[in-house]
C-alpha cells in the first residue's frame, strides 16, 4: 500500500484541518477496534474532539485491546444496541453538544435512520447524499465523486439535490467554481439512455442559473471527462473535460465501482462525508484504511466554518 507521503494532497487536507482547531464529534457506537482506533487517531492528530457514545464497558474493552488511553476523552454511556447508541449520539448533535456525527461499528442504515428521524431535527429541505474526496497519484488535483454511497438509483429530482449538496460543499472546502462532469456511458444525448437525459438536463439547469456556482457539463463518458486528449480526439469542446473537480455518477453501482477502482487499482486514498443534514456525517466503511477515516474527519472539519 502507498505510504502517507505518496498522497501529498491528502497531507495538505489534514494540515488545513488541524489549522482550524478540533471539531467536536459524537462518535456513535465505537464498539470495534477499527472504529474506536480511527476516532482516537483523529483525536491524536488534533483534528477532532470525540465524544464516544455507546456501552462504556465495550468501549473500554476495545481501548484495552488497542492499548490506547481514554484519558481526557468523554464517554457517554448508552445501551449496548447500535440503534439506541446512534440515537443517543444524534441527540447530542441536536442539542449542540457536538458539531458533527461519526459512524462507529453499526450498519450505515442504523446511523442514518437516527439522523433522519423527526426527533433528531437534523434534516434539511434537501435529500441527503455522499461525496468522496480523492488524492489520486495519476490525477493532477483533488477529485471528488458523488454519490457512491447513499442514493441507489436517483432520478433527476434527486440528482438536483445531490449536485447542489456537492457544489455547496466544494465551495466550503475551497473550490470557488468547481468543474463538474456528469457521467454516463457515452457523451451524446440518447433518449433510450436515461442517464444521458438527466446529465443534459442538469447541464442546462446550470446554464440557466438553477444550479449556481459551478461549471457543469454532461453527459460525458469517463474517458473524455478525465482526459483532455480523449475529449480532443472525440472533438468535444468542453470547459470541464480533462480538468473536473467533481464527477457525478448516474447511480450507486457506478459510483461504488469507480470509488473502489480508484483505491484498489489507482493507488488512491480518500475521505468522505454525508451531506444534506444540518451537520456533516462522517460515514466510513469497515474496509476503509485508518488514514481514510482520519481524512474523513479532516474533510468534515474543513466543511464547517
Amino acid at each position: 500500500m502507498p505510504s502517507p507521503s505518496s498522497h501529498p494532497k491528502l497531507d495538505a487536507l489534514e494540515q488545513a484541518a488541524r489549522g482550524k482547531g478540533r471539531l467536536s464529534v459524537a462518535v456513535a457506537y465505537p464498539c470495534s477496534t477499527d472504529a474506536l482506533g480511527a476516532a482516537l487517531s483523529a483525536y491524536e492528530e488534533g483534528i477532532i474532539d470525540p465524544i464516544l457514545v455507546g456501552p462504556r464497558r465495550r468501549i473500554e474493552a476495545c481501548a484495552a485491546e488497542l492499548k490506547a488511553s481514554l484519558d481526557n476523552v468523554r464517554i457517554v454511556d448508552a445501551d449496548d444496541d447500535p440503534i439506541l447508541s446512534s440515537r443517543a449520539a444524534v441527540a447530542l448533535v441536536s442539542a449542540g453538544e457536538a458539531k458533527s456525527l461519526m459512524k462507529g461499528s453499526q450498519h450505515t442504515d442504523e446511523l442514518l435512520g437516527a439522523v433522519v428521524s423527526r426527533e433528531a431535527n437534523l434534516r434539511t429541505s434537501r435529500r441527503m447524499s455522499h461525496v468522496f474526496w480523492f488524492d489520486l497519484p495519476a490525477y493532477h488535483k483533488p477529485l471528488m465523486i458523488t454519490d457512491a454511497v447513499v442514493n441507489i438509483q436517483p432520478g433527476l429530482k434527486e440528482k438536483v439535490d445531490i449536485l447542489a449538496n456537492a457544489v455547496d460543499f466544494a465551495h466550503r472546502i475551497g473550490f470557488e467554481a468547481p468543474k463538474v462532469a456528469i457521467l454516463s456511458s457515452v457523451e451524446t444525448v440518447n433518449p433510450d439512455l436515461p442517464s444521458t437525459m438527466d446529465a443534459a438536463a442538469l447541464t442546462k439547469m446550470a446554464d440557466r442559473g438553477q444550479i449556481a456556482g459551478a461549471i457543469v457539463d454532461g453527459p460525458l463518458a469517463f474517458d473524455n471527462a478525465i482526459s483532455a486528449q480523449s475529449a480532443k480526439t472525440k472533438k468535444i469542446a468542453s470547459a470541464v473535460a480533462g480538468d473536473p473537480d467533481l464527477l457525478m455518477v448516474p447511480n450507486l453501482d457506478v459510483g461504488n465501482i469507480l470509488y473502489k477502482s480508484f483505491i484498489y487499482m489507482g493507488g488512491g486514498e480518500c475521505a468522505g462525508v454525508v451531506l444534506g443534514a444540518k451537520v456533516p456525517v462522517i460515514l466510513t466503511s469497515r474496509a476503509d484504511s485508518r488514514r481514510a477515516r482520519i481524512a474523513s474527519c479532516a474533510l468534515a472539519r474543513l466543511s464547517l466554518a
